[in-house]
Order: structure tokens, then C-alpha cells, then sequence
């Protein structure tokens, strides 16, 4: 059995060399160098077109676009902010940054926000960020219709989610704001960098200011300048731009997305279909109007315990298959009692019992039908043998 690296980055495509040697010979890496045309100003005017937003900002990453989307909403001062309980650590990290308060509401076995938990923690917070973790779309109608009736703006989170559809709309269109990431794992590899979209010009307009566009460098972005006008010289600059050499990686990717949305579902159903064959397999299904753009396959072990889970990970190790199971992996960044950042950090018990036994593995969308089935076959047969193993033998605990 030859199994894949389910860890290599997908090449950059040739059309970058050029524009990367171009880079580097003028020394032109900083974005607000040229009067136009910019790698990271035409970056965003294709993003925000291939999204369908009025407007986009380039920054550093993903957690940077979350940061500055609250700092752009204007919140007070220990604002509280509903997120899921189940996200990367970057997210409440973001909330705290913005001087806000993370407030976390439980999520249930399809890893999606419990609607119940989520409305009865509404009327307590001023913004809520949802989290389409590892591209999981939460109930954006139910979520949207609660959040406008008490008139709270939502913020996307949609690093997972480029390519991602809810009955037909783009993910990341659907809030106030939807933040997006280019780092190594996600279907647009830049190594680091991330992008916020919008239809809110003013809102837009604090985020570019606040991102590091000092003195007038903001002319150089087709937003209304009136926006910018009324903010000159009251926000402070934290300097999260992202630069020309990560936009001239970004760009030539643009074009093969839906490509590699589309290789990307045909891998995850495929590879789901075929592990689902055990009773131990549950993989979530999508919800009604949601077309996913995974990279990663999630499922969750169903009657095993602690032990025969420890087994399974260790075995399917043995294979080169690594099975990250989000509440076993010590020091997880995604399982929420790790972030003791977070003052009276709740318990979450529907929460936590998911992450106990929830599988996460990498999916690169490259890969074809052959080394789909060898991944099958291995995370099935790791599966068999730890299940027939006997409690009391030694296992190699992995994480």
C-alpha cells in the first residue's frame, strides 16, 4: 500500500515566476510603493470581483482580518462577541485583541453552531463572529434572521470556506464582513496572508486606514474617499498589510479555485462514502443549500472509547495516515479548554464530548482515486485493529 505526503503544500503555478522575478528585481515588495496597479491592489479588485463584494483588503492573515473587522465595527470597550465553541484558537485571540470579549456557545456533532445555545446567548453580545470551521457551514438563514432581528452584525470567518456556497451565494457575503485566509492549508496557498470582504464602505474605510495605510496611502484604494476623509489621523495604524510577493503568489491561483473546489468535494464524498462502510464512521452530512469546498475530511468515532481511539490514531500513524481526533491532540489550538487566555472559561459539555471523539485528517485535492482508496483501506484497517486489540495491551499514544 503507497500512501500520499497528506501534508505537502500545492505547487504555486508557473505563471507566478515571472511576476516574483519581476519582484525582486525592482525591490517593489511594498504595497503602497507604485501610484497603481499594485499586486496586492489588483489582488483585491480580483478577489472582490470573484466574490461578488464591492470592496477587499489584503492583510497579513486571516486572524488579522478578524481583528480589524471588529476594530472597524467600532465596538466599545469589553464588547461581548458570540463565537462557536468549536474554532481555531486565532478566533477568540482575535476577539481579545480588539479589546472585546469572547463569549463561546456550544456546537453540535456536525460541527456546527446549536442554534438553541446560540439565540438563548444573542441578546448578551454586541457582534458574533461564526466560525464555518474546517468549512462546516453553520445555519446562515436561521443565524442571519436571528442576528438582524436583534440587529448584531456578523462577521464571517470563512478561512475554510473559499469556494464554499449557501443556496448559491458565496460564503463570506452573507454578514457584515467575511475574512478569508491564504496560508499554506487552505485552498490558496500564499504560506501566510488573508483578506476581508464587504459591501460597507465606511466600514471598509476603518480597516484600511487601521491596517496601515498612513498619511493619504488610502487614496490609492477605489473606495469612496469621502469614507476616509472623516477618519484622517483618529485611528491608530497596526500595520497588517500584506505584500506585493505574497499577492504575485495569490493571484495566478485565483483561476484554478473552482478547479480545485471541485476536486476538492469529489475527494472528501468519495473518501466518506468508502470509510463509512465501518459502523465505527460517521461523517456529517452537508445541510440543505450547502455546497462545501473541503481540503479536509471530518468524521466522528461512534462507540469506541478512550482507549480503542488512543489505538486508532497510533495505528493509522504507522500507516503515514495522521488522524488528529481535536480533543485528544494534547495542547489542541481547536479544542476550547486549551485557550486559558479567556477568563471563567465555560464548560461546554456538548461541545467538549464531540471534540472527544471527532477525526480530523488532511485531504489534499490533488490527490486521485487511487490514493483515496489506499487512505481508505488504511483508516479502516487501523480501525479493525484497534478494536480487536485488548484493553490491557501497550499502545503508542499519538496526537
Amino acid at each position: 500500500m503507497t500512501l500520499p505526503n497528506m501534508h505537502d503544500a500545492d505547487p504555486i503555478p508557473q505563471a507566478a515566476r515571472a511576476e516574483i522575478d519581476r519582484l525582486m528585481q525592482t525591490g517593489d515588495l511594498f504595497r503602497y510603493t507604485a501610484a497603481d496597479a499594485a499586486p496586492v491592489s489588483l489582488l483585491e479588485a480580483e478577489f472582490a470581483q470573484l466574490m461578488g463584494s464591492k470592496y477587499a483588503l489584503a492583510v497579513s492573515s486571516c486572524s488579522a482580518a478578524l481583528f480589524l473587522s471588529l476594530k472597524a465595527l467600532g465596538l466599545p470597550r469589553d464588547a461581548r462577541v458570540l463565537i462557536p465553541g468549536f474554532t481555531f484558537a486565532a478566533v477568540p485571540s482575535a476577539v481579545i485583541h480588539a479589546d472585546c470579549l469572547p463569549v463561546l456557545c456550544e456546537v453540535g456533532t456536525d460541527y456546527r453552531v446549536d442554534l438553541k445555545d446560540f439565540a438563548a446567548k444573542l441578546p448578551s453580545v454586541k457582534a458574533v463572529i461564526i466560525s464555518h470551521m474546517r468549512g462546516h457551514t453553520s445555519d446562515m438563514d436561521a443565524v442571519m434572521a436571528l442576528c438582524d432581528d436583534a440587529g448584531i452584525p456578523v462577521i464571517e470567518d470563512a478561512a475554510h470556506s473559499l469556494g464554499t456556497t449557501w443556496h448559491g451565494r458565496n460564503i463570506g457575503t452573507i454578514g457584515k464582513v467575511g475574512c478569508f485566509s491564504f496560508q499554506s492549508y487552505k485552498m490558496i496557498n500564499a504560506g501566510e496572508g488573508g483578506i476581508l470582504i464587504t459591501d460597507d464602505a465606511d466600514l471598509v474605510a476603518r480597516a484600511i486606514i487601521m491596517s496601515g495605510a498612513y498619511e493619504h496611502n488610502w487614496k490609492k484604494h477605489p473606495v469612496l474617499q469621502d469614507a476616509f476623509a472623516t477618519w484622517q489621523n483618529k485611528l491608530p495604524l497596526y500595520n497588517l498589510r500584506l505584500s506585493n510577493l505574497s499577492a504575485a503568489v495569490i493571484r495566478p491561483q485565483l483561476p484554478h479555485l473552482q478547479t480545485r473546489v471541485q476536486n476538492g468535494r469529489r475527494n472528501h464524498d468519495y473518501l466518506a462514502a468508502r470509510i463509512q462502510q465501518s459502523p465505527h464512521i460517521q461523517v456529517p452530512l452537508p445541510l440543505n443549500g450547502e455546497e462545501r469546498a473541503p481540503d479536509s475530511i471530518q468524521f466522528n468515532l461512534i462507540g469506541m472509547d478512550d482507549t480503542q481511539v488512543y489505538g486508532f490514531i497510533a495505528e493509522a500513524a504507522k500507516t503515514g495516515v495522521k488522524v488528529q481526533v481535536f480533543g485528544l491532540s494534547e495542547d489542541n489550538a481547536r479544542a476550547f479548554w486549551n485557550w486559558q487566555f479567556i477568563k471563567d472559561l465555560p464548560k461546554l459539555p456538548q461541545t467538549k464530548r464531540m471534540l472527544m471523539r471527532a477525526c480530523d485528517v488532511r485531504l489534499p485535492v490533488r490527490l486521485p482515486t487511487t490514493e483515496l482508496d489506499s487512505v481508505s483501506d488504511a483508516l479502516l484497517k487501523a480501525l479493525d485493529t484497534a478494536l480487536a486489540a485488548p484493553h490491557d495491551a501497550p499502545l503508542a499514544y499519538g496526537t
